[in-house]
């Protein structure tokens, strides 16, 4: 009788998401991610991750969107930057590293499927593969460009520039003309009160920037 192995059917799934989110792995790292992580899915409004908490895994981002915030010293939050399909958390990487705990919160936008790396493995994949050597410095480079912004738009911006420049990233993310989200997270995000979100976002719909839907805003000319 010949010898056969069957083959995980998890395994097979997580390496053809893999090949279609992020084509530019190797085909050995592909392998090598397949026998060692796992298919994770969170609800909408899930947190995934709180401050001072060890990270057990690193995520790959297959569908929905992960948006990342900060605490300030007095308990308020602030909007980061989302995480999207064919993307991962620089975050992890670095705790992984350091053996530190995660200073940010995560919470899932939409329904969200990701790949689970266990966080020991970190040191193999810098090591033996160069694709994801150079996938873990591009997602340094482009999460810290991206954190530059944000700080650039608290610290020399007033509200009504923050808000459009929030707007641009959420239709960044989800690829889409006409955003889902509503005033209140619009708010809770740029730490400031759903009355002022409401006025500005009416002043954009005056200047026929924005269309004001319900739940939803419909992005035209900003």
């Amino acid at each position: 009788m010949n010898n056969f192995k069957i083959m995980n059917p998890e395994i097979s799934e997580i390496s053809a998401l893999i090949k279609d989110k992020f084509p530019a792995f190797e085909s050995e790292l592909i392998e090598y991610i397949a026998q060692n992580a796992s298919i994770k899915t969170f609800n909408d409004g899930e947190t995934i991750m709180r401050p001072g908490q060890y990270l057990k895994f690193t995520l790959l981002i297959i569908e929905g969107q992960i948006k990342l915030l900060t605490n300030g010293d007095d308990g308020e939050e602030f909007f980061l930057y989302y995480l999207e399909p064919g993307t991962a958390c620089a975050l992890s990487f670095v705790c992984a590293a350091r053996n530190k705990t995660g200073d940010m919160e995560a919470i899932a936008v939409d329904n969200v499927k990701a790949i689970m790396i266990p966080i020991e493995l970190m040191d193999d994949l810098m090591v033996k593969f160069k694709s994801w050597y150079y996938f873990v410095l591009d997602t340094y480079r482009s999460r810290f460009r991206e954190m530059i912004e944000t700080v650039k738009s608290v610290a020399f911006h007033a509200m009504d520039e923050r808000l459009e420049f929030y707007l641009k990233k959420i239709q960044k993310a989800q690829q889409n003309d006409t955003i889902k989200v509503t005033h209140e997270q619009i708010a809770n995000d740029l730490n400031s009160s759903r009355v002022v979100i409401s006025r500005l976002l009416k002043q954009l719909e005056n200047q026929k920037k924005v269309k004001l839907l319900r739940n939803e805003i419909e992005i035209r000319n900003l």
